[in-house]
């Protein structure tokens, strides 16, 4: 049983971390697989403990490390000390949280933040994106945290190289793929080369959004979360705890499935007249709308 919040009776959503160095994308990430910015504009995601988030609109409130809550206003979330809190709950009204529950962890390399920080809230996890910055991809920090990853959670994650588009030739892009996807193999799911803010800027031009590299990552992800879906509706344990799959319990009668992730064909995509997004400040296009949706 996660010994963070069990839920008696529903069957719980998978739980995607977001995690990687400081500086690596994970708050655009964010915005851009929720459509909206979870955090107000002032409050920096990388001072925080993680930030757990999902489907609802309920008041925010934080976890102590010894289990306690206490309801907290999302604007003065920075006055949060990380040393006794385990985690901040947030509740919004994304599509994709419909389907799956997201954590964003502060960066692993930060100095003024003890790892224990982000260490105790591993339990809770199921699946991470790891983000790696392209111009210094998979650094050797990021591989010591990652051997220490259940096979279970390696088996469903997938690795972000991301900001790709920094990479100004093709030389250089096609040399740290292929150091990276050497360095990783048989570590992640999948391992995708992206530029998220490319992707935000894209709006509904799906040529420009494939172009980012954004297109398939998101094929990769509906079909991670249909199948850590089928995982979860098994066990309430996350999947951290588990050393393999193999230790999941499988299915003991057929259950009613769940909500499914799809891919909007082509043909049923709305068309739209495309507003393109300039910077980071304004507000992305989420991943979820219309690529995903749920039925």
């Amino acid at each position: 049983m996660s010994i963070g919040e069990p839920k008696s009776g529903t069957r719980r959503k998978p739980r995607i971390a977001l995690m990687g160095e400081f500086s690596a994308g994970k708050s655009t990430l964010s915005n851009l697989l929720m459509g909206q910015r979870p955090l107000p504009e002032k409050v920096t995601a990388t001072r925080l403990s993680p930030v757990w988030i999902s489907f609802g609109a309920r008041a925010p409130y934080r976890v102590d490390v010894d289990g306690t809550t206490e309801t907290v206003e999302i604007e003065q979330l920075e006055g949060i000390t990380d040393a006794q809190t385990r985690y901040i709950r947030l509740f919004l009204e994304a599509d994709i949280l419909e389907v799956c529950d997201l954590i964003d962890f502060p960066g692993i390399s930060d100095p003024n933040m003890s790892s224990a920080v982000w260490e105790r809230m591993l339990p809770e996890v199921d699946a991470v994106i790891w983000c790696t910055h392209a111009t210094q991809a998979w650094r050797q920090s990021e591989a010591a945290v990652w051997n220490d990853m259940p096979q279970a959670v390696r088996e469903n994650s997938t690795l972000l190289i991301t900001r790709f588009d920094k990479l100004t030739n093709e030389k250089d892009r096609g040399r740290v793929l292929k150091r990276v996807t050497r360095e990783t193999a048989g570590q992640f799911g999948g391992t995708f080369p992206v530029s998220l803010l490319q992707a935000i800027q894209a709006g509904d031009d799906y040529d420009k959004w494939d172009a980012s590299g954004a297109g398939p990552f998101t094929t990769h992800l509906i079909d991670m979360i249909e199948k850590l879906t089928a995982l979860t509706a098994r066990t309430e344990l996350p999947l951290y705890n588990v050393d393999s799959l193999s230790d999941v319990p499988q299915p003991v009668a057929a259950t009613v499935s769940p909500r499914r992730v799809q891919r909007t064909p082509d043909s049923a995509r709305p068309k739209r007249e495309r507003t393109r997004l300039e910077t980071p400040e304004d507000l992305p296009t989420s991943i979820a709308d219309p690529i995903l949706r749920s039925s």
